[in-house]
C-alpha cells in the first residue's frame, strides 16, 4: 500500500476494524492524530492506518486508554504491545492483534495485525464477491449443504 494512499473516514474504519464513530472519538481524545485537511476534503493517511491498528492491538491486550494515551504521547517504545501475564495467572494463554472483517451475512475475515491488508477496493470486491457467492444459503443446512433436499452438494 502506497505512503500516499488516502482514506476516507469510513475506508479507514472499515480497514481497522472499528466503526466511524470510534474513529471520531479516538481523535478526539487524542489517541489518534486528526484528519489532513478541512471539512469534506478531510481525509487519512498510511500513519492514521498505523496509529489506529497499533492503539486497537494495545486496547484489546488489555491497556487502559489512558495507558494508550501516555504511550501515544510519549515514545512509543515505552508501553509495549503485550502486558506481562500477573503472577497468578499460571498458564496464561497469548494474544495476538486481528484485524475482523465482515464480508458478508455469515463471513468474516481475519487478518493478523502483522500482515499487510490489501487494497479498500480489494476488500470491497472480495465482499461483494462474498455477497453474492454465499446469498440466500441456509445455515441451519450445516456446511457444504445449501438447503438441496437430494442429498447431493452444490
Amino acid at each position: 500500500m502506497p505512503e500516499d494512499t488516502r482514506f476516507a473516514i469510513g475506508d479507514l474504519a472499515d480497514l481497522g476494524g472499528v466503526s466511524r464513530r470510534t474513529v471520531r472519538y479516538y481523535v478526539q481524545e487524542g489517541l489518534l492524530a486528526a484528519p489532513f485537511g478541512i471539512g469534506r476534503g478531510n481525509h487519512y493517511g498510511r500513519e492514521h492506518l498505523d496509529q489506529l491498528l497499533r492503539v486497537k492491538a494495545l486496547q484489546e491486550s488489555g491497556h487502559t486508554l489512558e495507558e494508550i494515551r501516555r504511550s501515544v504521547q510519549t515514545a512509543p517504545e515505552k508501553l509495549s504491545a503485550r502486558r506481562d501475564p500477573p503472577a497468578d495467572a499460571g498458564a496464561a494463554l497469548p494474544r495476538e492483534a486481528w484485524r475482523r472483517f465482515t464480508l458478508a451475512p455469515g463471513v468474516e475475515l481475519h487478518i493478523s495485525a502483522d500482515v499487510r491488508l490489501p487494497t479498500s477496493t480489494k476488500l470491497a470486491d472480495l465482499a461483494a464477491w462474498c455477497r453474492s457467492n454465499f446469498a440466500g444459503r441456509d445455515p441451519s443446512t450445516g456446511p457444504g449443504k445449501h438447503g438441496s433436499t437430494n442429498g447431493e452438494e452444490d
